[in-house]
């Protein structure tokens, strides 16, 4: 068999699969989307839902999540939201970050959940006991063993049924240790549970020019989370998945079903398939939480393995044995189509390209006549597919960068071509992940690292870098979602009767360990005074001299500056409205901004 012929048969298989890649992916953008009308958002307390938000972590950066608390002080809701924060019992790190932050954020709540030899878990497996829906607890080799893997849906699993009973009429959400949630998030949840019965968020990512890796990671999240992922709703015909953050459920509903299997590596594909097989029809916000993707693309393969595992996981044995019929079952396998499509560009690229040469070398025809049909047709399908994500990439990055000039830096970064390399690259984690089906691995908890990264776009950092003045007006009586920088300190604005309270967040890093802080408060005397913090220090520590501070007020804590720094001070214009003015002697900074 000559090269030729070899060369022409991988042609023509790669580009087999490449049409139908693109076929899918053009049936799924014709498939209708339900969206959430905000209008049926409730407008008093009487008619809200109770929401529930739960926060599952495991050894997190304290200011990734202050960042996101920060991030919900914005949300308004008429009804009544928690905010329950549960990390693992012996997470002493995270436990002893939720008790400072508790002091800053009043709306937060701790529910450490213990290992699975506790008594508390008796309700769980009471639960799954009465509900065949549950199926993992009634057959399979992991019948009836209460060892649940150490992961984040383990945490979850253990608040549900501890909430349920004392709130069967309640909405639960959680979100991911960096996710920050949109200021109408809680109305456009409860306005969604009016029209459907699950309801998602979409997502995007705010370190989309973090570094290359970002910038096609957030890719990933505007094709498929934002573009391709709503028409998965489809007026209740097609089975979905949940994107695993920012997704609502009725508490009943989902005790109803079983709650979520703890034996895959993920659980956002079984439980949102497991709910439609059941009925619940899905709902799409078109409000994203902003989340931070991995920095490099080496933690991009920990946190994608992960991924592929599970959805290889969930689309095998779980939809058997949730009762979802043989044809819907195909449906739903077509979900991961366009993810694991994507290995074939590693012998359809090259196979391409020599194809290509061996036509322009060639004085005879090359390629046949239907193969040069369907490569026309598959080129023509993939500019449009692709050209429809370069339009999207500039639409959805607006969300995150504000002019256009950083927009189309953006789209040019994730160019058809630069595109295309990385779609090579995603056979990596796509190989790893099937290993990991094939072996029954992914129960352990991988934590995706996260840098805090969104703080830029939370909390704001000022003009003004070490050394300069910062000031910011709060109106006394109302709590301000405000944050300032100072030389790479973020600080929040909390405001109070006739009380200006800061506090400032120092993140974790190696180099910073040693740093002193020094803490003081500002009160306001009056409408038209402007108290003064100032701050000065020698090398290693910093003091904050502040007359009018009470031990009841919250604290102003800085981190002390670089030994070396040059001091200067400057101040600011008074205003009718209280305003406290934070003088630095010394630059703040000792590292950067935003990371």
């Amino acid at each position: 068999m000559s090269v030729h012929v070899i060369v022409l048969a991988l042609f023509g298989v790669t580009q087999a699969l490449y049409l139908f890649s693109l076929l899918v992916n053009v049936w799924f953008f014709r498939l209708p989307v339900n969206k959430v009308d905000p209008a049926l958002a409730p407008r008093t307390s009487d008619a809200a839902p109770p929401m529930i938000l739960l926060y599952p972590v495991l050894n997190e950066l304290e200011e990734t999540m202050r960042t996101t608390f920060t991030g919900m002080l914005k949300a308004d809701y008429p009804g009544s939201v928690r905010v329950v924060a549960i990390p693992n019992a012996n997470d002493a790190g995270s436990i002893r970050s939720f008790e400072r932050l508790m002091t800053e954020f009043s709306f937060l709540e701790l529910l450490p959940v213990p290992a699975t030899t506790d008594p508390s878990w008796d309700n769980v497996w009471q639960a799954w006991e009465s509900n065949p829906k549950a199926y993992w607890w009634h057959v399979g080799k992991r019948a009836h063993v209460e060892a649940l893997p150490p992961k984040k849906t383990r945490q979850v699993i253990w608040a549900l049924y501890q909430l349920a009973a004392e709130n069967p009429t309640a909405v639960l959400s959680y979100i991911d240790a960096d996710s920050v949630i949109p200021a109408d998030y809680y109305r456009t949840a409860a306005a969604g549970m009016a029209q459907y019965d699950v309801i998602q968020n979409t997502n995007i990512a705010g370190n989309l020019m973090y570094s290359w890796a970002t910038s096609f990671f957030a890719m990933d999240h505007i094709q498929w989370d934002i573009s391709l992922y709503p028409h998965m709703s489809a007026n209740g015909k097609h089975p979905y998945y949940i994107l695993g953050k920012g997704v609502f459920y009725r508490i009943a509903d989902l005790v109803r079903v079983g709650g979520f299997h703890p034996w895959l590596t993920i659980e956002d594909p079984e439980v949102g398939m497991r709910l439609w097989t059941n009925g619940y029809r899905l709902g799409i916000v078109e409000s994203p939480l902003i989340e931070e993707v991995p920095p490099t693309f080496g933690d991009g393969v920990i946190q994608r393995k992960r991924w592929v595992a599970g959805f290889f996981q969930s689309l095998a044995g779980p939809l058997t044995d949730m009762g979802m019929p043989a044809r819907k079952r195909w449906r739903a396998r077509l979900n991961f189509v366009p993810t694991l499509s994507l290995p074939v560009n590693l012998i359809g690229i090259p196979v391409g390209v020599g194809v290509l040469i061996g036509a322009l070398l060639s004085r005879a025809s090359y390629v046949s006549g239907p193969l040069e049909w369907l490569a026309l047709v598959n080129i023509v399908l993939a500019v449009g597919v692709i050209g429809n994500g370069q339009r999207l990439a500039y639409k959805w990055s607006g969300l995150v960068l504000h002019t256009w000039r950083e927009r189309l830096s953006y789209v040019a970064r994730v160019n058809p071509l630069f595109l295309l390399v990385y779609w090579l690259w995603w056979s990596i984690p796509l190989l790893i992940g099937f290993r990991m089906f094939a072996t029954d691995g992914g129960l352990v908890w991988e934590r995706t690292k996260k840098i805090d990264a969104n703080n830029r776009l939370i909390r704001p950092a000022s003009p003004a870098t070490g050394g300069s003045t910062v000031a910011v007006r709060g109106e006394p009586g109302r709590h301000l979602a405000r944050t300032i920088t100072v030389g790479g300190v973020a600080v929040l604005l909390a405001a109070g009767a006739g009380t200006l309270a800061y506090t400032t967040s120092h993140q974790s890093h190696p180099a910073n360990a040693a740093d002193a802080v020094a803490t003081a408060t500002a009160t306001a005397a009056g409408a038209a005074a402007t108290p003064t913090a100032s701050v000065s220090g020698a090398p290693g520590a910093l003091s904050v001299s502040n007359p009018t501070a009470t031990p009841s007020t919250p604290a102003l804590a800085i981190t002390n500056p670089p030994a070396s720094a040059r001091p200067r001070t400057s101040s600011a214009s008074p205003s009718s409205r209280p305003l406290l003015t934070i003088v630095a002697t010394r630059p703040l900074a000792t590292y950067p901004a935003g990371r």
